[in-house]
This record gives C-alpha cells, structure tokens and sequence, in this order.
C-alpha cells in the first residue's frame, strides 16, 4: 500500500508537472498577447514597449522560473488584461462553479441511485431497460449538444427556465442537468452492475429470511456493500465534471471558472490560464486523496502504511 508520504510527494509532483506544462504549452499556443490588448493596428513602438512592460521579452525559462518561485509564494501573479491578481480574479468566480459542480453531483446521484436500483432489482425487465437507455443516451450526447437541446426545449419552447446567465436559482436547473446527465448515465450503470453482485451475497438472501422488504435490504444492506466501486468512479470522474463546467459554462454564459479560462486563452492571458488550470488540478488531486480515505471509512480492512 502506498503511504501517505509518498502519496503527499506524489501530489507535489503532479501539481508541478501540470503547472509546468501549461505553462510552455499556453506560450506555444500562437498568438500575441500584446495584440489581444492593443489591437492589431497598434503602433509597433507601443506593441513593443508593452511586450517588455510584461516581461514578455525575457527568455522563456526565465519567465518560468519566476511564475514558479511565485507561486510557492501563494502568488499567481496578475492579469496582462484588467491588470487584477489572478487569485483575486479566481476566488471571485470560484464559488458560481462550486455551486454549479455541487448542483450537477446532485444531479447525478439523485438520478444515478433510483435508476440504477431499480435496474439492478428488475435485471433483464422493463425498468431495467429503459435505465441502460438512458444511461446510452447520457454518455453519447456531449455536453455542447445537451446544453443547447435543454435550453431549446425549456427556456425558448416552454418558457419555463432563463436561457443563461445567473440571475437565481432558477438559472442554475439547466447547467445543472447538462452537467449531471453525463455522469448519472456512469453511475447509474456501475450502481447497476456492482449491486447484482452484492444482491446475489448469502448476507442478502439472510435480510430477505428475516422479513426485510427490498427496499430495507437495498438501503441498509446492498448499497453500502457496493458503495467502494461508485466511489472509485466518483472521484475519477470529478476531473470530467469539472472540464465538462468548462464546456457548459460556455454554453450557459455562467459567470465561473470556466467561463474565465476560455476568455483568458482567447487574450492570450497567461497568468489568468495557468492559475485556473492549477487550481483545477489541485481539487482534482485533493478529491482523489479523499476518495482514498473515505474507503477507509467505508471499509475498516482498508489501511495506509508509513
């Protein structure tokens, strides 16, 4: 088992691999930030004493060393574009997408858990079918096609939903249910297949003998026996939710991470790019070493080493 050192070092590592490779990928990406900002038809001498205001004359390594000894200073840096620091620009657009991630979760689960039940319980019947549609259906529609179909039908068909933006409450429902769509047609099949492998366990047939009705035995008995492998797909699957945020914040024009990542790269806004696929790339570490230790919670037999 791995311990816990190594899995801290392991982290560091991955953290900076991704920083360091966004970071040489976004300065090979053609285009000219100082162009984004002054326009193409900028005098040259303004485009190049821009460029050396930035610092964007200065050797490629260079310019990497200092993004790097920043950020172990907890310094992303500051926008080339609004001149704002990049983790004041974050933390002001962390929380839309916290809440969007939690809403398409919610979505998944509430979902994912009664469909995959029901056709586990009622293998190879009606419910058991029109679940796997579903769950078909989910996974081969993309977001950027799922998102434009819920607002044709909801927000301009019946009028019941805002196209986009965040107003309220209501104008989450939809980015919601584009982004929890996908992932509740994998949990709903791996809740399926993990729980006809539980529902056939001789402690099962034993809750039957006693007089515990389905429902009992699939709450109390069956569901959190197969709770491991869901798990294992929800942690790895937290990175799709969030590069999933991306695409449907797009769609949606909600005003969170993603939405500011697309707009970054357009500007050619270095600072803003790096700091937002770094922050991504943490969480997504940070809930897979949770993952690991919520087993441990779920299952005693589960231990780490030093």
């Amino acid at each position: 088992m791995i311990s816990l050192w190594s899995r801290f070092f392991s982290t560091l590592l991955v953290l900076f691999g991704v920083s360091t490779l966004v970071f040489f990928l976004i300065h090979l990406v053609p285009g000219d930030p100082v162009q984004a900002m002054l326009g193409e038809n900028a005098a040259a001498a303004d485009q190049q004493a821009l460029f050396i205001a930035l610092g964007l004359d200065q050797p490629l390594w260079t310019q990497w060393w200092r993004f790097f000894s920043n950020t172990l200073q907890g310094d992303l840096g500051t926008s080339l574009y609004s001149k704002e620091p990049v983790t004041q620009l974050i933390l002001a657009r962390l929380p839309t997408t916290a809440l969007l991630a939690v809403a398409g979760l919610t979505v998944a689960i509430v979902l994912a858990v009664p469909l995959g039940s029901l056709a586990a319980l009622h293998q190879n019947r009606a419910w058991d079918d029109v679940a796997m549609t579903f769950a078909m259906l989910g996974v081969s529609i993309p977001n950027f096609l799922m998102g434009p179909l819920l607002i044709l039908i909801f927000a301009l068909w019946l009028a019941w939903l805002p196209v986009s933006g965040y107003e309220s409450l209501w104008s989450l429902v939809l980015p919601a249910l584009t982004l929890g769509t996908a992932l509740a047609a994998i949990l709903s099949r791996m809740i399926r297949a993990t729980l006809l492998e539980v529902l056939h366990e001789d402690y099962i047939r034993t809750a039957y003998a006693k007089g515990l009705n389905a429902r009992q035995v699939i709450l109390r008995h069956a569901l959190p026996n197969a709770a491991l492998p869901v798990i294992t797909i929800l942690g790895l699957q937290l990175g799709t939710l969030l590069a999933g945020a991306v695409i449907t914040e797009m769609v949606f024009s909600w005003p969170g991470l993603g939405q500011l990542t697309i707009e970054a790269i357009q500007r050619r806004d270095y600072p803003v790019v790096q700091g937002c696929v770094l922050l991504i790339s943490a969480v997504y570490v940070v809930v897979n070493s949770m993952t690991d230790m919520l087993y441990h919670w779920l299952d005693p037999r589960v231990r780490y080493h030093d």
